[in-house]
């Protein structure tokens, strides 16, 4: 059984047990390897202001309330842009 045939759920168990699997993706065009296994948690993995930060996964915007439900995967493309004040 390969990597692309084990479940997510397995692969989140596996993770706890084993320690991370990092997922390769695309962030703002460079090449990531991450553990992260949702938006909120890569958005929080980053360093960044959950709450000044707009993401798209795949060519999709993803609304805030679905950041800690929207899972990534590998080779996802995902863009992030943040919100700065001033004037």
């Amino acid at each position: 059984m390969g990597y692309e045939a084990v479940s997510r759920s397995r692969r989140l168990c596996l993770n706890y047990i084993i320690g991370a699997i990092l997922l390769r993706i695309q962030v703002n065009g460079e090449t990531l390897e991450t553990s992260a296994a949702t938006v909120l948690a890569l958005v929080e993995e980053l360093g960044l202001d959950v709450r000044k930060v707009a993401v798209e996964r795949n060519l999709e915007i993803v609304p805030k309330s679905l950041h800690a439900a929207t899972e990534i995967a590998e080779g996802d493309r995902i863009e992030v842009v943040q919100f700065v004040g001033g004037g």
